[in-house]
């Protein structure tokens, strides 16, 4: 008997109907010498540290660092798993091949190796089904190719240490930070202060982006421009720090003749935009519809659900060369919904760039590009999302957009200004998005008149006047592309491509963490914009180990996983290198001592602090650094201890009484102290997962 495992039930009666397998069973499908069940997602899960010692049920610092040295599984406590594994389970044990038909991917195969480990049924022959979408010919061509599940052993691995890794750190740095620092002025609760291998690097970015925006002071700056025939012209030296030197400028020229010296016309091309993968789908539609980037998963798997596009879980934006044939079908099916989109293109010729095919840039899955199969009713996040990928899969077999730049230069008493101005030729794929296009003229454009060189006339010159712009806040579309480039912050297609290697989690995971971090209540939506919490703030002054803070870090280690999935490095070295950190986290957290013999460093030039007849302020006081600390803070007079934790780590480790609540206080990046108030204890306790109770 051949049993098949898919991820889903849904995605089992898909492939049912397709083997034409019809009789319906409690908890799975059978008929044709074929068994089909399912998991609810993730049956199987990693075992409580309380499964190996009882003595770890208890949290304490005596207990850590805990690595087991070979993992148990035990089912996810949700209703009806234990019921649907006993069905899986004798399946399994019954079958002569089982066939996974999990999701195509690292987590998807993690399902499947889970059950099987947990039925104890590794040993039986196992076939891959390897699907990019849920159509029925995918199906069928999915099964005419199956190949030995052990090919995908590497894929497992990466799974698994994934899994395993992120169990380590998060379950030995919770532990670590919630009992040296949850305790609430003595009471018997705490806070669960939670950390992740991967949402701890993305909680600090957005403090630090914030501590950036609250650190900027703007500057001043002045710029020289002029009206020449309606046109305006800028200055093209640097724009002025002070206003005296763009006065002198400006009273030379005024009132002088204005010359054009130099007319020049470029053509310039703009390729079409190239086929969505899921992070660029979930950026570009927070950044144009402000839909999160969970949502936005959400509604791309239902639409790969009800087989309208392809595997959305995807970090490739290209297509294999297989697919060519494909294409003009998908093309004449999407015809009956985008008549007028669809027939300026010749189907039988049309244009496979290397920007749409390349199949080295093709791992798991190709891009995200719909099936052609005709939707019906859809939600309106699942319409948003359906028609996204719909034009942007057109758009990229249209024509360049191209463009005339013409750059005019000119002066005014050898004081040189240019001016810019563009003209579309021939609109080309531009002419599918034409909200981008409005926005886009309405920014960088101007009309030009007909200059002629040597020309000059009366022009009227004058001073605009502004301010430096702090950083913006972290949007949910920035902050996918900074974990899609470890942290840095990068525009151009070309190299965020070659950063990819290196991102902070992946395509399917990233939206989960940045809801983790709103579910703790460690980072705020307002709007589009991503604020860092007070909670959020204490967390990260807490951690005091700049490695589990690191997007670089963190990117190394998603690198290294990817190179276990393609069996280039040893998985037990990873394991290995994992399970060193986090010994030499706990340790050098638990061997830090506050210096005695200083007090700490200046938070804002970095230099000694030194004590004052009344207060504390920087050594570097007389080079102009104005940093001062008062002892007295709302009434309460800190103790000379307390000053060197608050300037050594910049937080109080213990809480303290303020106004007869508890508060942690946090020396700000502006080098004063602001007071965090505490979650109450009865607050906590209605909050899942954000209290555990006193040790027993």
């Amino acid at each position: 008997m051949k049993v098949i495992i898919a991820e889903k039930p849904s995605v089992a009666r898909d492939i049912a109907a397709v083997l034409n397998i019809t009789t319906k069973k409690k908890g799975y499908i059978e008929g044709r010498g074929c068994t089909i069940t399912w998991a609810f997602g993730h049956l199987v899960t990693l075992q409580e540290p309380g499964a190996y010692d009882p003595a770890l049920k208890r949290w304490s610092l005596d207990t850590l660092p805990f690595v087991p040295e070979k993992f148990k599984l035990t089912l996810i406590k949700n209703r009806g798993v234990a019921e649907q594994y006993q069905i899986v389970k004798t399946l399994c044990e019954q079958a002569d091949e089982i066939v996974c038909a999990t999701d195509a991917g690292r987590e998807g195969e993690l399902i499947f190796r889970y059950i099987l480990a947990l039925c104890n049924c590794e040993d039986k022959p196992i076939r891959r089904l390897w699907l990019n979408s849920l159509t029925p010919d995918a199906i069928q061509e999915a099964f005419k190719d199956l190949r030995d599940g052990h090919d995908y052993d590497p894929l497992y691995a990466a799974a698994r240490c994934r899994s395993e890794s992120d169990w380590i750190v998060g379950l030995n740095a919770t532990r670590y930070y919630t009992v040296r620092h949850g305790q609430i002025g003595g009471g018997s609760d705490r806070v669960l202060w939670s950390i992740g291998r991967v949402q701890t690097p993305v909680l600090a970015m957005i403090g630090e982006r914030d501590d950036a925006i609250m650190q900027f002071r703007p500057q001043p700056f002045w710029e020289l421009t002029t009206h020449y025939r309606e046109v305006v012209f800028k200055y093209t030296g640097k724009r002025f720090e002070k206003p005296q030197k763009a006065q002198e400028l400006l009273e030379e020229i005024t009132g002088q003749p204005f010359e054009i010296t130099s007319i020049a016309a470029k053509e310039n091309k703009e390729q079409p935009p190239q086929l969505f993968d899921l992070t660029t789908l979930q950026r570009e539609i927070n950044k144009m519809h402000g839909l999160s980037a969970a949502d936005t998963l959400a509604a791309a798997q239902n639409l790969y659900e009800a087989k309208l596009i392809t595997y959305p879980r995807t970090d490739s934006r290209y297509l294999s060369k297989d697919m060519k044939v494909r294409i003009p079908n998908i093309m004449a099916q999407l015809k009956t919904i985008r008549t007028e989109q669809i027939a300026p293109l010749n189907l039988a010729k049309l244009m496979f760039t290397k920007r749409i095919i390349d199949d080295t840039k093709v791992t798991d899955h190709h891009a995200i590009i719909p099936t052609g199969v005709k939707p019906r009713s859809l939600g309106t996040n699942e319409q948003l999302v359906y028609d996204k990928i719909t034009t942007q899969f057109i758009a990229a077999f249209y024509p360049v957009c191209v463009k005339n730049v013409t750059t005019v230069n000119g002066n005014s008493k050898k004081v040189k200004f240019q001016a810019k101005g563009t003209q579309i030729v021939e609109s080309g794929w531009t002419i599918l998005f034409p909200k981008k296009k409005r926005k886009q003229n309405a920014a960088n454009d101007q009309t030009l008149p007909s200059f002629e060189k040597d020309e000059t006339g009366v022009h009227e010159p004058f001073l605009r006047e502004g301010k430096t712009k702090p950083p913006q806040h972290f949007t949910e579309n920035s902050l996918l592309g900074a974990m899609e480039a470890a942290g840095k912050f990068v525009e151009d297609d070309t190299l965020r491509e070659a950063l990819k290697e290196r991102g902070i989690g992946t395509p399917a995971t990233r939206a989960a963490i940045i809801e983790t971090l709103l579910r703790r209540n460690y980072i705020r939506r307002e709007k589009k914009q991503l604020h860092c919490t007070d909670m959020g703030h204490c967390l990260i002054a807490l951690i005091q180990d700049p490695l589990l803070k690191s997007p670089e870090m963190t990117g190394e280690w998603e690198e290294k996983l990817k190179q276990i999935e393609r069996a280039k490095l040893n998985p037990d070295d990873f394991m290995a290198g994992i399970s060193s950190y986090i010994r030499s986290l706990i340790k050098s957290s638990s061997a830090g001592r506050l210096d005695t013999g200083r007090w700490g460093s200046c938070p804002l030039c970095g230099k000694e602090v030194i004590k004052g007849n009344r207060a504390y302020g920087c050594s570097s006081w007389k080079e102009g650094c104005t940093f001062v600390l008062d002892p007295v803070y709302k009434e309460l007079a800190l103790a000379p201890k307390q000053i060197q934790t608050l300037l050594q780590r910049r937080i109080l480790p213990k809480p303290i009484i303020i106004a007869g609540e508890p508060r942690i206080l946090i020396l700000s990046t502006q080098g004063m102290p602001v007071d965090l108030r505490l979650p109450s204890a009865e607050r906590q306790k209605k909050e899942k997962n954000r209290v555990f109770q006193k040790k027993s």
